[in-house]
This record gives C-alpha cells, structure tokens and sequence, in this order.
C-alpha cells in the first residue's frame, strides 16, 4: 500500500492568499476587474479565476484603460503604475503584499536621503522580475539589480553600498554576498544591509528538506515561471534525487510510482492546495 502525502507546509504565502481573496471578494460584486500581470505564479490558479470573470492584462493594456478596477497583485507596482491609475481615473484594488510594502517603503527612503551622492543602493533579486521592478521603481530606475555572489564582485568598493533582497531570495545567498562586501568595501565608505527577506518563505526551506528526505518520491507540484519554485525544487533535488517538478497531475510520470512506496507532494507559495489535492487524488486512483 502506497503512503502518499502532501506537506502542510506548502501552499500560499499569506500575500497570495490576501491577493485571491480580494480579487475573489470583487468578482463576487460582479462588474469587471481587471488584473495587472498573473494574479499568481500559477497558471491553473489564473484559470480558475479568469472563469470567474478575472481579466489579466499588462502595463501597455493598463495604459488603455479608463474608469475601471484593476488589482494589483502581492509583487507590488513602482510608482509610475499608481500615477497612470490616478491619470485614467482607475480606481485600484491594492493586493501588495505588506512585507514587500515594508520594503519599498524603505528603499524609497533610502533614495531620498542625501547623504551620499555617490551612494550604490543594490538589490539582490531576479532581473525583470515583478516584485524587483516594484523595487528598482522606487529609486527611479538608479538601482543596481545583482541575482548572485559573481555579480556582487563587479560593485565598487570604494562607493558606500546598501543593500536590499527581494523578499523571497535564499538567506544563506543574502548572508555570503554580505559577508563578501564586508571583506571587500573601502574603510573609507560606509556598507548598510537590511535583511527583508520573508521569513515565511524563507523557513520553508528547512521544513522542505526534512519533508523531501522523508520520502521515497517527491512530486513537487509548480508554475515553470515561479521563481520561489525554482528555489524550492532546487532544495528537494539537493536531498532527495528521486524529486519531480510537474506543473499538474498529468505530468505525473506513471512508471515512477511502481517502486515508490511513500509519496510526498509538496509547492511553492504560488501553488494551491486544491491543485496538491488534485495530484494526491490521481495518484491514488492508480491504487
């Protein structure tokens, strides 16, 4: 008899789950809304609500658009967005998350101050990402955008830096560019760090070990374009090789479950638990 069990562990992060419940809530009112990029990661969460009336668009779309609701999603928007919404008369429906609302907030501050002139304010995240272009908005395009250690090594050390993470980069990475800039930056010039990474996400990485090393198998249920994924599946593969990414329960190779007696199913904070649910129930048809 086959163990199959999905980790309590994964699912939503409480910034995804406020995003879908106020998109969940406006959709009920009926009337139209529209949303600025995917609500989530996900894209079977994006099409279970686009049933629901749900009308994703991006900024040039947004441009278009008069008088009408559109939310923002938990990543969070520069402040050019909020200005074109005040411009075409839309009313926004806020959904940022408030640990990424912290951030802005700060590195915004950080910019405004003028201390330094020739000050590098440095954020460690992904390229292009949607979160990060909230970030990078609130310097007006000046910040310098590092995705690891390599590209912490090109900064200049004889200008002051501070530093800043998207919320939902890996802290051991955080932790050694930190402690490479501290060996290398002039003493002449100052070096400030703030940690803002989401804890919430950040110990999922312990709890995903242990829960992968548990098992014989690991499906690890995922969008392809999230990046917490990537993360997350990264850490399964790392203790345990027999580790899968699918996106749904179609992707489950068939052969794979034959010699596997317990069966974990664990995600990203981008990932349902109605669509682990859904992968766990295919699973055990097969009994």
């Amino acid at each position: 008899m086959k163990r199959v069990e999905i980790d309590n562990g994964s699912g939503f992060c409480f910034g995804v789950v406020t995003a879908i419940r106020k998109a969940e809530e406006e959709l009920a009112k009926g009337g139209t809304l529209y949303c600025l990029g995917d609500i989530v990661h996900n894209n079977r969460e994006v099409e279970r609500l686009e049933k629901m009336g749900l009308i994703t668009i991006n900024h040039e779309q947004l441009a278009q658009l008069h008088d009408v609701k559109v939310l923002l999603r938990a990543h969070g928007e520069p402040p050019e967005t909020y200005e074109m919404a005040r411009k075409n008369g839309i009313e926004i429906i806020d959904a940022t998350c408030p640990v990424v609302l912290r951030l802005q907030k700060k590195i915004k501050q950080e910019y405004l101050l003028e201390d330094d002139p020739e000050k590098q304010i440095v954020i460690y995240g992904k390229n292009g990402h949607a979160e990060v272009l909230g970030l990078v908005g609130q310097t007006a395009g000046s910040a310098i955008v590092i995705e690891k250690l390599e590209e912490a090594k090109q900064l200049d050390f004889k200008r002051s830096i501070c530093l800043y993470s998207q919320t939902t980069k890996s802290l051991e990475e955080f932790g050694k560019i930190v402690e490479y800039i501290q060996q290398h930056i002039s003493p002449e010039v100052s070096f400030n760090y703030s940690d803002t990474i989401c804890r919430q996400v950040a110990n999922r990485i312990p709890n995903i070990r242990k829960f992968a090393a548990a098992h014989d198998l690991i499906f690890f249920v995922s969008g392809k374009k999230s990046s917490n994924g990537k993360i997350l599946f990264n850490e399964c593969l790392r203790v345990n090789p027999n580790s899968f990414l699918i996106d749904n329960a179609q992707e489950i190779d068939r052969k794979l479950l034959k010699e596997a007696l317990s069966i974990g199913i664990c995600g990203a904070t981008s990932t349902p638990k109605w669509l682990m649910e859904e992968v766990a129930k295919n699973i055990n048809e097969e009994e």
